[in-house]
């Protein structure tokens, strides 16, 4: 056998517990009387079945004290989630003789029952699982499907009446035990099937009307909402259509005193036209004298910008060349270092021959001194010679042929001696010569060489002022530059001159066309009234022939009047049509003075 799950069983334990209590509640609630006391002990029951079943699977909490388990913190949450929940856990607070959340939880469930809102509270509870996660496990009643079936079990509970009194109530120190033999089964309980079948009749009759009443409530509060909406609309308008017609009485005041104002404005500007046309031709005056001015000083300006430019050209000329004089001087003391770098090379050859020679003359002048002491000992050993040959007669005649030899020996010696010291001397002589040479080439290239830094000097100095004309040169460029510049602002100004008074002699030409026109008609005016000075129309009555024909007039031949001679014609006499611009019909003319003819109508008015 598959062992089963103890949290499914308990669940389901509770659930058919749940079932049957609120059938039991419902049942004899119909037949004891629909409205209920907080001592009927099927109430009681089906609170402390709510009580288990909220119970079932919650979290402990730890407190300071001990641990916690009470079911009124998901209670508490359903405010937030159903705002109309508010008054029922602000009501359970304010109770007095709450002291625990369990009492606090077991006031909320009876004013929930007597609001006959507890499947809706509890419902809104159950959709939201992730809040319901933190007070209860996930295998609890409320957090499965059995939960929403309570709460479905729930809504057949809005058919009864509970008057129940939470204020005096003991909620803190109940005992919440079932006592299950009130839904055992009795032979009475199964006689009475058919009045309970129509109980039940009766009670989805009374949760119909209920819910129709609802719907006409939600309507009725809709419509009264609506209309008060229309009645603030209505009085808004009203308040509106009084501020309209004041501003249109406002209005229609300030029409007048701005026709009034108009017909001043144009007195006023009549005067100002003729007192303008007067400025006007002073201010063209006074625009041609300063036009003239504007026109020298432009060609002024204009020549000047033209020996700018050709001194600008003539500068730019000699500073190419400048610039070539440059590259050419800097060539040429490139070539001067290099030949001063040639020639300090050549004087420390020089100079090391200088010094190869001087060794070389030591040692010449050294060998010189071995040859004089040996010729000094020659000497000393000839002196003894000579002191020995009168001692050693004998042997002087024996070594006399010695003695020759050893004189043409010594005279070849001598000899030797002689040209050695002639050759020393000579090349000494040459040293000598070739020293002195050396040393004229060594103050001559010196000489050369402060030369070439006076040359060297002079082209730096020439350098510098070439350098310092450049930066002059620039500075006359900008200069020039600006000149340009403000040159062009005073061509742009010139422009904006000529514009202006191009605009102003349009306008002069505009009002002259104007005026002219405006003459024109005053003209017109004048001569029409001469015209009409000496003549009177004629009344209806007395014009009754025509002019022309003389026939009298009728329907067909109606009359028509000229404005400038006063004539009276008839249709068939005045003929004579002129196509006019701005009428799509041609009109008809005098035949005397071609002026335009009206018809007359029978008020005499024209």
């Amino acid at each position: 056998l598959a062992v089963k799950d103890p949290t499914a069983v308990e669940r389901a334990n509770l659930l058919n517990m749940a079932k049957l209590s609120i059938k039991g509640l419902i049942e004899s609630a119909l037949s004891f009387g629909r409205t209920l006391d907080s001592d009927y002990p099927p109430l009681q029951q089906f609170f402390v079945v709510m009580e288990h079943c909220l119970k079932h699977g919650l979290k402990v909490r730890k407190s300071f004290l001990s641990y916690n388990k009470t079911i009124w913190g998901p209670l508490e949450l359903v405010e937030k989630l159903y705002p109309e929940a508010e008054e029922i856990a602000a009501s359970v607070r304010d109770l007095p003789g709450l002291k625990t959340p369990l009492g606090r939880a077991r006031a909320w469930l009876r004013l929930a029952l007597m609001q006959k809102k507890m499947a809706d509270y509890l419902r809104c509870l159950i959709i939201q699982r992730d809040l319901l996660s933190e007070f209860y496990e996930y295998h609890a009643l409320m957090m499965e499907e059995e939960g929403a079936v309570i709460v479905g079990l729930l809504v057949g509970l809005n058919v009864i009446d509970a008057n129940l009194c939470v204020k005096g109530e003991d909620l803190d120190s109940q005992v919440g035990v079932i006592d299950f033999s009130m839904y055992l089964k009795s032979d009475d309980d199964i006689g009475g099937k058919e009045r309970n079948l129509q109980i039940a009749a009766i009670l989805d009759q009374k949760n119909y009307v209920e819910e129709l009443n609802r719907q006409l409530n939600s309507t009725v509060s809709s419509l009264h909402a609506r209309v008060d909406s229309l009645e603030k609309s209505n009085t808004k308008l009203i308040e509106e259509l009084a501020i309209a017609k004041n501003n249109i009485i406002k209005l229609q005041e300030e029409n007048h005193q701005l026709r009034s104002e108009n017909t001043l404005i144009l007195m006023k500007t009549q005067h100002h036209l003729e007192a303008t046309k007067v400025d006007v031709e002073a201010e063209l005056q006074t625009y041609k004298h300063s036009r003239q001015g504007l026109d020298e000083m432009y060609n002024e300006a204009r020549r000047q910008l033209r020996e700018e430019s050709q001194l600008r050209q003539e500068m730019e000329n000699e500073l190419v060349v400048q610039v070539s004089m440059k590259h050419e001087i800097e060539l040429a003391m490139k070539l001067l270092e290099k030949d001063i770098h040639e020639k300090q090379d050549t004087l420390i050859g020089l100079r090391q021959q200088l010094d190869e020679v001087k060794a070389i003359n030591m040692e010449m002048y050294q060998k010189l001194q071995v040859s004089e002491d040996a010729m000094k000992e020659k000497n000393e050993i000839i002196g003894r010679l000579e002191d020995k040959t009168n001692q050693i007669n004998a042997t002087m005649k024996q070594l006399e042929q010695r003695l020759q030899q050893a004189e043409k020996a010594q005279m070849e010696a001598e000899a030797e001696d002689e040209k050695l010291k002639q050759e020393y001397m000579n090349k000494s002589g040459s040293l000598q010569k070739e020293f002195s040479q050396k040393e004229e080439q060594l103050i001559q290239l010196e000489t050369d060489l402060k030369i070439e830094k006076e040359w060297r000097q002079t082209l730096e100095d020439d350098l510098q002022k070439e350098k310092e004309t450049v930066s002059h040169l620039r500075v006359e460029t900008q200069e020039i530059i600006n000149l340009k510049k403000e040159f062009l602002k005073l061509q742009e100004k010139n422009k904006q001159l000529k514009r202006i008074c191009q605009d102003q002699e349009a306008a002069l030409q505009e009002l002259a066309s104007k005026l002219s026109e405006s003459k024109l008609k005053i003209e017109d005016i004048k001569e029409a009234n001469k015209a009409l000075q000496g003549q009177v129309w004629l009344k209806d009555k007395e014009a009754t022939h025509c002019k022309l024909c003389e026939k009298e007039f009728s329907l067909s031949k109606r009359k028509h009047h000229c404005r400038n001679c006063g004539e009276i014609f008839c249709n068939a006499c005045s003929d004579n049509e002129l196509p006019l611009p701005s009428s799509p019909k041609p009109v008809r003319v005098c035949d005397s003075c071609h002026a335009i003819l009206i018809q007359r109508c029978s008020s005499n008015v024209p």
